[in-house]
């Protein structure tokens, strides 16, 4: 199985993400960051997904969330262990 690739699609002061971050680096999780108020392209990407809140995590096309959400990383953390 390889790893997924996950991008963290953020925004500056923002306190889930941050929670984000250091969750994802507690569980070893390594991770590319997107700053969304420098990229117009990747705001209209997770606005196409349908999201408005930051940060937004993206595992991949079917694997995608809004906010701080631990029980997701988690989840994928537990995949990535297998």
């Amino acid at each position: 199985m390889t790893k997924p690739q996950i991008v963290v699609y953020s925004k500056p002061r923002c306190v889930k993400c941050d929670w984000t971050y250091k969750a994802l680096d507690a569980k070893g999780i390594t991770y590319d960051v997107v700053n969304l108020a420098e990229d117009e392209n990747a705001l209209e990407y997770v606005k196409d997904l349908g999201y408005l809140e930051a940060p937004v995590v993206v595992v991949d096309d079917q694997d995608h969330w809004s906010g701080f959400r631990p029980d997701h990383i988690d989840r994928i953390a537990s995949h990535l262990t297998h």
